[in-house]
This record gives C-alpha cells, structure tokens and sequence, in this order.
C-alpha cells in the first residue's frame, strides 16, 4: 500500500500527478521526515505505470528536496528545508504565477483566489499542527 492518495486523471501528465500527490501528502502531515519512500518496483506495480515513469517521479522529487535516497536504505522523506524563508517564499514564484494566470484566465478576483488559498491552507494545515499560521 502507498503512503499517498492518488486518483490518476487523463490528460495531465503522470509523473507530475504523482510528485503532487507526494508532496500534498508531506505537506498534510500524512508523510514525515525520515518515513520509508517506496521502490521503484513498489511504486509502478502500486500504481500500474512503467518503472521508467516512477523513477522519473523518485528523481524529481529528490532533486526537488522531498526525498532523500541512501544506498542501504533506499528512499526516505526529507526534513525541512534549510533555507531561510524569503528563498523559500520565491520557489513558488512560478507556481504562483500560474495560479494567477489561471484565476484571471476565469474571471476570478484577487479576493476569491485569496479566499480560496486561505481554505486549501486550512485543510492541508490540519495535519500539520504546530505548522500553521492562525
């Protein structure tokens, strides 16, 4: 069984489906620093993909700081990152950029997206306690 919850949609790359699904899953608390991360074995039967695509997801996510890979060990989620928080803040600079594109490209306002990431932080904060702000 996965450590992650994943419903696999079509048309949206598989790779990138999964490497959300993990870190949505880190960020809500379900997967911990120093938790086992499955094979690459593991990870393609589980999910039906080709071992190929899983260690594509397994390398990106190492090289993005979500886990670490020891030989003796294999793979394992990583800590915080130590980078101070305005360093942090800007590797979202992207993401964000997207979001906003996305929320214009709907009609949306400044104050539905910011209502709507208010909610999300919410519910991906509640398995995170003493990660949140109030």
């Amino acid at each position: 069984m996965l450590p992650f919850s994943i419903d696999l949609k079509p048309g949206l790359p598989v790779s990138e489906q999964i490497q959300f699904a993990v870190k949505r899953s880190v960020v809500a608390g379900q997967m911990r620093a120093g938790d086992k991360f499955p094979s690459v074995r593991v990870l393609s039967q589980e999910l039906r993909i080709n071992p190929n695509t899983a260690h594509k997801v397994i390398a990106a996510l190492v090289a993005e700081g979500v886990l670490l890979t020891t030989p003796a060990v294999g793979s394992i989620v990583a800590g915080p990152s130590a980078a101070d928080p305005r360093e942090r803040a800007a590797l979202l600079g992207g993401e964000l950029e997207r979001v906003v594109v996305e929320a214009k490209k709907l009609g949306l306002s400044l104050d539905d997206v910011q209502s709507g990431l208010a909610a999300q932080w919410r519910r991906l904060g509640e398995g995170r306690k003493g990660h949140q702000n109030p």
